[in-house]
């Protein structure tokens, strides 16, 4: 379950803006596996027309909640309002030109909203900042504010500005979208995901929204939820594999790692399947002991991506091999030796040559072949703990305890090998009858590691060398 724990954060890159960078899980990249988070993006709604029409009717005049306007000023806009349409930059410099001092707060917002749409955003913010210092209670002008220390970055003052336009009773889909944008960029996912609903709910077929949802439920690990959600994504866009792989890790977070699977299955039917993704899926059947099926995940992850790093499809291999399967160990090593027998780097080929070996003991054979590998890897790195575990293993099986005992005790000067090593050595003397000789083997691997069985292994050895005496 370790390795699989890991691999649950691979996906990342979704299409959607405001998932760019989430949690972490990272769609990933077909040749890495991530464990960095992703982080959100900013929302991309300032090419939306539904936003840009709403945007533009906010130059009009809501008198209940509006600043007083004078019928001078009056006049100035009806001047400029064709200009607005037209020439933006003619109707900028013709408002600043009539434009006092002490001017109606509408004035200011209406300049603004000038600057806002050529993107002059110094501007537009200085003059919607005017407009509040003259009347606190313009909520259309906190909304600008909003919308642009959003744009900034500055998610505190962007907070701010949503909160205070809705405390004066306004409040619509993009504001509250924004501010859970705004909220999640502060790391408050509840605050984050309250916004967020508010704003599907005034706009229920945003898709932008019900993603910034769905990244909230899983920042507090919700992923009921976050399946729901993802349920409804996938129903509209059936294609996106990023939904479905979404909606895997999401019943990975909720333990139910079958209905993960058919999500992974599909991503692969649908021909988007990675490297990473293919793992995750082998990594589920193997916690799942479905051993066939994640031999199967595993050779197609291998096939995958020409370019993919070499380890992972290794330790695959040695997944199975200690989970006991070792017919599917052997199918996923002979495969990585048949595509890459040329391309692996050298440490790679030493873990290959090692599961072989280990495999093939397992098996209940032991090739004079591989032994010979084997001791070519210790003469190169006399430090490689498992090949002189390895070869004490197989000269054990051939009859020859001298050789094996010599490479148990050089794997017992490494710390990582003492216990097995002794423990192996101290069975290769109990097998010639030196009794004695085992039992301050076995002592020190107690010493060292407490367990119960070899606890129970140093009480019979020390009785029948009690006897021997």
């Amino acid at each position: 379950m370790k390795i699989l724990k890991l691999r649950i954060t691979i996906f990342r890159h979704f299409p959607f803006t405001l998932f760019f960078l989430f949690l972490g899980i990272t769609v990933c990249s077909s040749t890495q596996t991530r464990a960095s988070q992703l982080s959100q993006s900013e929302p991309d709604i300032w090419n939306d027309p539904v936003f840009k029409k709403e945007f533009v009717a906010y130059y009009g005049i809501n008198a209940e909640v509006e600043p007083r306007i004078t019928p001078e000023e009056v006049s100035i806009l009806e001047k400029i309002r064709p200009l607005m349409a037209e020439d933006l930059p003619k109707a900028e410099g013709t408002l600043i030109n009539r434009m006092k001092p002490d001017c109606s707060a509408i004035l200011d917002f209406t300049l603004g909203g000038i600057q806002f749409q050529q993107d002059k955003m110094i501007e537009a913010l200085g003059n919607y900042q005017k407009a509040v210092e003259k009347f606190p209670s313009f909520r259309r002008a906190w909304r600008n504010l909003g919308l642009i220390y959003v744009r900034d970055g500055k998610y505190d003052d962007a907070i701010s500005a949503f909160t205070r336009m809705i405390q004066l009773g306004g409040g619509d889909a993009y504001s509250y979208g924004l501010l859970g944008f705004a909220y999640a960029a502060k790391q408050d996912y509840q605050a984050s995901e309250a916004a967020y609903r508010n704003a599907l709910l005034l706009q229920p077929e945003n898709t932008e929204w019900r993603l910034g949802i769905t990244r909230c439920v899983f920042k507090q690990q919700k992923f009921e939820d976050a399946a729901t959600l993802l349920e409804v994504l996938i129903g509209r866009y059936p294609e996106k594999t990023d939904f479905w792989l979404l909606q895997a890790q999401a019943y990975l977070g909720m333990k139910q790692p079958l209905k993960a699977a058919v999500d992974l299955e599909t991503v692969d039917r649908l021909g988007k399947s990675t490297v990473d993704s293919l793992h995750t899926l082998g990594d589920i059947y193997v916690s799942e002991n479905l051993m066939d099926l994640a031999a199967s995940a595993y050779l197609r992850a291998v096939d995958v991506d020409a370019n993919q790093s070499h380890g992972q499809a290794l330790q695959s291999a040695e997944l199975l091999a200690a989970r006991g399967a070792l017919t599917q160990a052997r199918q996923v090593a002979t495969h990585i030796r048949e595509v890459w027998e040329n391309e692996l780097e050298e440490v790679d080929r030493r873990k290959l040559l090692k599961l072989e070996a280990r495999l093939s003991m397992a098996e209940g054979g032991s090739n004079g072949e591989t032994a010979s590998v084997l001791e070519e890897i210790v003469k190169l790195d006399p430090l490689d703990g498992e090949a002189l575990m390895l070869l004490g293993q197989h000269y054990s099986r051939q009859n020859q305890p001298d050789r094996a005992i010599f490479y148990y005790e050089r794997a017992a000067s490494l710390e990582a090998f003492e216990v097995n090593a002794r423990i192996r050595q101290s069975q290769v003397l109990v097998g010639l009858g030196r009794y004695a000789e085992a039992v301050p083997l076995l002592r020190r691997a107690q010493e060292v590691k407490p367990r119960d069985d070899i606890a129970r292994y140093l009480e019979q050895v020390e009785r029948i060398a009690k006897t021997r005496r």
